[in-house]
Parts: C-alpha cells; structure tokens; sequence
C-alpha cells in the first residue's frame, strides 16, 4: 500500500475525518438504530420485500456460517450479484466479520471475473446460479475453499448460530477492494480502508439534500457508487433502501409513480433516459427534485435542460480511487452547479500539475492498488494522487474537467479500458493493428469506436463477427465496440504511436 504523510495522518484523525471505527461497528450501530426500516427490491425475477431487521438476520447468519467455516477478520469475501437483498448479506456480513469485501459488477465477463478472483484469492465467493448474462461458472472459484449460489446453494451457508455483535478489525486495513477499468489490460483493484470508506460515506449522507425523499438504486451495487448508497448510507441515515436490478426507463417511471419513489442523479444516462421514455410526464418530475450527476462526462446541455424542468443540479467529480474530490452543494449558487464539477470536499486538497492534471488528495482516497506497480506510478510520496484527468479551476476554487490523458472511455458511468478492449480486437483474424477511441454517445456520453488496420487481401469484419468473437472471448458486453472503421493506416507521431485524438477528431466529422 502507498505511504500517508504522518502529517496528513494526524490531521485527519484530529479534524475527526478518520476514527477507529470499523464499517462493521457503523453498521451495527445503525441496524440496531433503525430495525423496522423498508428495504425493498424491485425485480421481476427475485422480487424481495422485508426490513433492516430482517436482511440483518440474513447476514448475521450468513457470518455465522461464513465463521464456521474459517472466515474471519483480514479474510477477503467477494460476490457478484446483482441488486438482490443477498448482496447486501453479504456486504453486512463480510463487515461484521471483519473481512475485506470485494464487490465485482454482475456483468463483468469469464475474462474479468477469473482475472479478479485470482488476484485476491477470497476465501469466500458468493454468486448467482443465472441473471441475464452472468452464469455460475464453477471451474473459476475451483480454488475458492467456500461457494454459494444464490438460486441453488446459498442458503446452505447460513447458520442456525448468527454472529452476534462484530469481530475486531483494524480500522487502517483493507475493509474493501473494488475493482474498476483504467488504462490497464486488466480491472485495477482499488483498496479502501475502513477510514477512508467510513469518511466517504459519512461525508456522501451528509451532502444529500434532506428532503429528496426514498430513492431508487439502479447503480450495480458491484461499483463503489451503488454500493454505498445502496448499503451504507441508508443505514447511517434510517431511510429505505429500494433496488432494481435491471435499469428499465419505463418500469422506473412505473415505480415513481406506483411507490413514491424518487431519482436522485448519477450518471446522466439515468436521469435523460427517462425525460426521453414516451412514458414520462410532468407528474413524474415531482420525483425527481434533485440531480447529482457524475461518473461520466455531464454535458452541458444536460444540466441547463434539467434546470429548465425545475430540477435542482449539482455536479460531482471523482473516481473508485478517490470518491469525492469534488462536488457543488445543493445549495452552491446555480452557475456553479450547471457549468462546473464543484469545489473540493472536505479535508480534501486539489492541485493542477503543469499540463493541467489534476492531483487530489484528502481522507476519502484509497490505500492504494493490489498491484504494487500501479500504486507507485500514480501516488507520490506526499499522498498526491494522478487523477490522468484534466482540469481548470476558475477563481472560487471550483473545478471544470476538460479532458483526459488516461486511454479510457466512460460509457453510461461504466470505465471501459481501450487497451483491454484492443486486445480482444487483436485477436480476430486478419486484424494487423487495433485502435479503440471514445466515440460520443447520446444516451450515454461515450461508446467503444474501434479503428482497424487489415492485414492484405483480409475483409473487416462486420459487427456481428465482432461481436461474436467477443462473447467468445467473456468480456463484458458493455465493453464492446458499437462501431468499426478501416484504415489504410494510422495518424502516428513520429516515434510511431498512434495520434488517438485524431481518431477522436475523424468520429467527429463523421458524426
């Protein structure tokens, strides 16, 4: 893990960001504060209706069986679920256990699954037997001493013993390891403690407007976002958790409407797929009082047309490494919440380097990578973090994101490495060279483009072929290309590397 200043160590724990409580022990507290809160999920396949009471003894059993079997604190536990209630039993019970939890989204592919199960070798994966694309695939937790199926096995798992109370960790440890794409061929897991968890959640309840009622959450709650405001928040805050696990414009304007449920933002796609469903009306907007929009580029365009609707804006920076680096209050005057990503949160500190990157650091950001490499290549010594993004920040000290120097494409709020995705395209048949840009994307914000150089006398694929090839190759669909071009050859500097950003420029013509 990377080395904190002493310095920032101590102002942290004195100003109160940092504290000696496990997510565990927040847990507890909260569960015991609030036991006859609704937690509800909304599914047409694994419908689920009960209370924090109820999901609390699902967990404390499933840590109870979970102990049994030799799982304890400094363990890793890791699940890929969708937003079922048993994720989060998992979730409480890995904190109450004291275990590391590793949250892997449902649809990543046999490519990233294998890949993150062999990096942190958990002594517990919990899964389902089938949901849209995923299938167990037991020959990738071979080496996994214990496996639950939820739909076949997993309530084998739980004990007629529940765990009482919560099994002392070290606060500064590892409480979670959340996987997410880069630049890397590979997920990058991004290890948080249980200060730097506890302060982003703590610091995320307290930033929401008060009065922006019980929220649906359609974010996969194996990305950091949706985890927390799915599992943690709520709990600290008392308010019913609702989940979905499929995200369906038209059956989320339904349970608006149905359930008085609201939309409170993420990334833009959520909140204009609905404007733009033929179901939507203006009855619906009185749902759907605030948008905290991030995780994706956010258009102005988007913002100025929710303000016209009498949505209240606000824009949010950051990242799986470094949560909240910045944020505009709700309360934060209008021009700064439609036109900039907000300023810095708190104990947080931002810094442009000279091409403009931006540099964060402050008692929200991890502990660093699994892969030792990669955590000293992007923090330094004095606990600044490499963003790879580019920023200006205007005379108040409110950050605008102008651009990227990672290789990385954001669609819908999902990070797709290029890289990884040039690999795949690499392997096809008569593929002498691959390039894969972000192309722009109405619905949402950017999709894979690729560009491939033929070898002679060999066609480019069509997309169906391509398509094909990469379900064979198990990576995730969201990461597949949605448009091919052909190129006699690449625009290249004059070392030979390949000018990505006028591959950017050509879709740009085109489109």
């Amino acid at each position: 893990m990377r080395k904190i200043p002493a310095e920032l160590v101590e102002r942290y724990e004195t100003e109160g960001w940092w504290t000696r409580d496990t997510i565990g022990e927040l847990l507890a507290r909260g569960l015991a504060h609030a036991p006859d809160v609704p937690f509800r999920v909304h599914s047409a396949v694994r419908p689920w209706s009960g209370t924090f009471r109820d999901v609390e003894g699902t967990a404390r059993r499933l840590a109870g069986g979970l102990r049994e079997r030799g799982v304890g604190p400094g363990d890793t536990v890791a699940f890929q679920l969708p937003n079922w209630m048993e994720a989060a039993a998992v979730f409480w019970a890995s904190a109450l256990l004291g275990a590391a939890v590793v949250p892997i989204v449902h649809f990543y592919g046999r490519k990233e699954v294998g890949y993150i199960l062999n990096a942190v070798r958990p002594r517990a994966f919990v899964t389902a037997e089938r949901f849209g694309h995923l299938e167990f695939q037991p020959d990738l937790c071979a080496d996994v001493p214990v496996v639950g199926v939820v739909g076949r096995d997993f309530d084998e798992l739980l004990s007629d013993a529940p765990l009482t109370g919560t099994l002392p960790a070290d606060p500064t440890g590892p409480a979670l390891i959340a996987f997410t794409s880069g630049t890397t061929r590979d997920p990058k897991g991004v290890v948080h403690s249980h200060q730097t968890l506890g302060h982003e959640t703590r610091q995320l309840a307290a930033s929401y407007p008060p009065d922006r009622g019980d929220q649906l959450t359609a974010a996969p709650v194996g990305h950091f976002i949706g985890m927390v405001n799915a599992f943690l928040i709520p709990v600290l805050d008392g308010t019913p958790v609702n989940l979905t696990d499929v995200w369906d414009p038209g059956r989320a304007l339904r349970l608006m409407t149905g359930h008085g449920l609201h939309i409170g933002g993420g990334a833009p796609y959520y909140v204009t797929s609905l404007l733009d469903h033929p179901d939507f009306t203006t009855d619906h907007l009185r749902f759907m009082r605030y948008a905290g929009l991030g995780g994706s580029s956010v258009p102005v365009a988007v913002t100025t047309r929710l303000a016209r609707l009498g949505i209240h804006v606000f824009r949010a920076y950051g990242s799986t490494e470094h949560p909240s680096i910045t944020s505009s209050r709700h309360s934060a005057p209008e021009a700064k919440r439609l036109f900039t990503d907000g300023d810095a949160l708190s104990g947080v500190e931002i810094r442009l380097a000279e091409d403009g990157e931006i540099l964060s650091r402050g008692p929200d950001l991890c502990l660093g990578y699994t892969d030792p490499a990669l955590t000293a290549r992007v923090f330094d010594d004095e606990g600044w973090y490499r963003t790879g993004d580019i920023g200006v920040l205007d005379e108040d000290g409110y950050l605008t994101i102008t651009g990227r120097k990672s290789d990385l494409i954001i669609r819908g709020g999902e990070n797709i490495s290029a890289v990884e995705v040039e690999d795949v395209l690499l392997a096809l048949p008569g593929v002498a060279e691959a390039a894969v840009v972000a192309a722009p994307d109405a619905r949402l914000g950017e999709h894979a483009a690729a560009f491939l150089r033929m070898l002679p006398e060999h066609p480019v694929p069509t997309l169906d072929e391509m398509r094909a090839h990469f379900e064979q190759a198990g990576l995730a669909r969201q990461k597949w290309p949605e448009e091919l071009h052909e190129v006699e050859d690449f625009p290249r500097t004059a070392s030979g590397k390949v000018q990505k950003f006028r591959l950017r420029q050509d879709i740009a013509v085109r489109t």
